[in-house]
């Protein structure tokens, strides 16, 4: 049978590493003998698991990025070993998603996938590998990834150096890794992020658009969630900041009626205590069941993130039959179903707020059905990551 290794930085956690599981679950019962090489937690999985160094070496790679932005250039000997391990387990195709985050260092594994010269597929889920320093440059507006990297704007954010900036020698350090390579296809979640890799240094590379999916007989109207007597606006995020836009919702609270209650899930403690009077603050939760239930409960998902590769928890609130509103930033209006949901300027709280109520206001028996329907033509994970095995079988 032929062997899949795929490498990320979690396995069987968060969002990639829930998606590299699920495509090795599919490979499975494809035939394949599938591989996940991960860096940090300690997951189970349907595939083999293979940790790449270890916590000390993380915290080593964190020390080197936060003092010399060296991010993806420290992890030198586990990188080292860890490309021993890929020699012998000699894969039939590599499958790479996010090789940042502390774990791997990325000129010597692109050195052995270069001398190796097998098919290698590197689904990107954000900016970082065309950029001299950061994964997402969208709210601040920069565009000198295009060019030249320098005097970074967000060198103390992911991955954060508080002294240096070599986001100049970092892309060039990219450039030398990357380029070259004679069996590479990129993957990209989502047209808008295809858009922007056509602008970097990548753009000469075979890619393609292959959407994030979701298990929708999970995602799905709830019947027991109960619609509370006020009208709900719904917002999730794993980190609350100023690019999530919790500002925005806080000025949103001010222009609905008193019987419209905003709750936010993702909030951190001292966040929640300072939440005025209609909205309701929660912890992060790993519960997908309690996810659901909030997801049926509310009247309307609103999402006002200026910085998304894809939007998986709007796509997950429509699967439960809720009806989205998002900001025209990034990939967020190729999302949304388009009868149903609506996409309004960003940061036009006027705008946002009167979307809402039109929004709410639009009972209709039939949104449930569209939006079910939208959600598994375009974001079913069975229908795509089965373009993934297609392409694999394709490029061996």
């Amino acid at each position: 049978m032929p062997l899949l290794l795929q490498i990320n930085v979690t396995a069987n956690s968060g969002s990639t590493g829930k998606i590299a599981e699920d495509i090795g679950s599919l490979a499975i019962e494809k035939g394949w003998d599938s591989w996940i090489a991960y860096g940090r937690g300690t997951p189970k999985s349907l595939s083999n698991l293979i940790r790449i160094g270890n916590n000390w070496d993380m915290r080593i790679h964190g020390i080197e990025t936060r003092l010399f932005d060296n991010h993806g250039l420290a992890s030198r000997h586990t990188t080292k070993d860890f490309i021993k391990v890929i020699d012998k387990l000699n894969p039939d195709l590599i499958h790479l998603h996010n090789i940042h985050g502390y774990f791997l260092n990325y000129p010597l594994l692109f050195d052995f996938i270069k001398h190796w010269g097998g098919p290698v597929i590197w689904t990107l889920h954000d900016c970082w590998t065309y950029t001299g320093h950061c994964s997402h440059y969208s709210y601040v507006g920069c565009n000198k990834w295009q060019n030249c990297c320098n005097n970074c704007i967000q060198k103390n954010r992911y991955p954060a150096s508080l002294w240096l900036d070599r986001s100049m020698r970092n892309l060039d350090c990219k450039k030398d890794a990357f380029l070259g390579c004679k069996n590479l296809h990129i993957v990209t979640v989502s047209d808008w992020l295809q858009q922007e890799v056509r602008k970097s240094f990548l753009k000469d590379y075979y890619i393609t658009t292959i959407y994030n999916g979701i298990d929708t007989s999970v995602f799905q109207p709830k019947q027991s969630a109960t619609k509370n007597s006020k009208k709900i606006i719904l917002g999730v995020a794993n980190v609350w900041d100023s690019r999530k836009g919790l500002d925005d919702f806080i000025e949103l609270r001010k222009k609905l009626p008193d019987n419209f209650s905003i709750v936010l899930v993702g909030l951190s403690q001292s966040q929640i205590k300072g939440l005025p009077k209609g909205i309701i603050g929660m912890q992060r939760t790993e519960s997908i069941g309690q996810l659901v239930e909030l997801y049926s409960m509310a009247d309307v998902y609103v999402n006002t993130s200026v910085e998304e590769t894809l939007g998986m928890t709007t796509i997950e609130a429509m699967s439960c039959g809720t009806p989205a509103i998002v900001y025209n930033s990034t990939a967020c209006p190729e999302v949304i179903e388009n009868k149903f949901c609506s996409v309004v300027k960003q940061e036009d709280i006027d705008s946002l707020a009167n979307a809402v109520i039109k929004t709410i206001s639009q009972s209709n028996d039939s949104i449930v059905e569209v939006l079910r329907q939208w959600v598994d033509t375009n974001f079913n994970k069975d229908k795509n990551y089965k373009k993934y095995i297609d392409l694999y079988e394709s490029m061996i």
